[in-house]
């Protein structure tokens, strides 16, 4: 009740007719019609759902990369200052990368003229904060998989760029996506390292709302989280039931194959 009431009252009041979001006073749904209409926050959810896309993407690139680093070349000279400089993003505090983030492109703009506070700034701070993360997720499947498929395939005459791609990615594939799950919700949902980058024209919604909520509570404002967690629990039934179908078909198929062998 603690954590869910609060989000089941937020869902109630974005159906009520009042403005005022704490006085019941009808039934309406005219709240969702106006966030429709709402042209900023419209453009502030596709500037949030580009960055994170993109910034995920560039996140499972890079985290892969740094992962296979770790894992498969072994000691190497400098390997604990590589260690510890990708993944300090997640240990440091948001107001330290922001500002830090905020210093060097201001440094870089004085002197190449590039790049300027906008979406690019955006998302290169996004994709050294998740970035780390998506080395984590990688990191510790490849540390469970099983080596002697991967040195068999390279004793049959494999090369390693064709072992990578056939035995090692689709083995690491759980945990990238994983990875780019978890990048794809940190990118969309923070706040405190995007008001340090962010242009005049680049507002994400976290900013939008936050800003918002500042001047006033709004029943709109109430209507977009019930519309996310609306997509969030069909996304999650949709990724349930696919499950519990998967394994009612494993089931089958084993039963199956024990009925044959009998």
């Amino acid at each position: 009740m603690f954590l869910y009431l609060p989000i089941a009252t937020l869902i109630v009041f974005s159906f009520n007719e009042s403005k005022l979001v704490t006085i019941w006073s009808g039934f309406s749904v005219k709240w969702y019609f106006e966030l429709l209409s709402d042209r900023q926050m419209i453009d502030a959810v596709l500037n949030s759902l580009i960055i994170a896309f993109s910034s995920a993407s560039m996140s499972v690139i890079i985290g892969t990369l740094a992962a296979i680093v770790l894992v498969k070349i072994g000691r190497f000279k400098g390997e604990s200052m590589f260690a510890l400089f990708i993944t300090a993003p997640m240990v440091l505090p948001d107001v330290i990368i922001g500002l830090s983030m905020l210093l060097l492109f201001v440094a870089m703009s004085n002197i190449i003229g590039w790049p300027e506070k906008g979406m690019v700034t955006i998302w290169i701070s996004m994709v050294t904060l998740t970035s780390a993360y998506v080395t984590v997720v990688v990191r510790s499947r490849m540390r469970e998989l099983d080596t002697s498929i991967e040195e068999a395939a390279l004793d049959l005459g494999a090369g390693p760029i064709k072992t990578f791609f056939t035995i090692i990615l689709p083995s690491i594939m759980p945990a990238i996506v994983s990875g780019w799950l978890l990048a794809f919700t940190l990118s969309m949902d923070d706040l405190v390292i995007t008001q340090f980058v962010a242009g005049p024209n680049s507002s994400t919604l976290p900013v939008l709302v936050f800003s918002k909520v500042r001047r006033g509570l709004n029943p709109e404002i109430n209507a977009l989280p019930t519309i996310i967690v609306f997509i969030d629990s069909v996304c999650t039934y949709v990724y349930w039931l696919s499950r519990v179908r998967a394994d009612r078909r494993r089931k089958r198929d084993m039963q199956l194959a024990l009925n044959r062998k009998g």
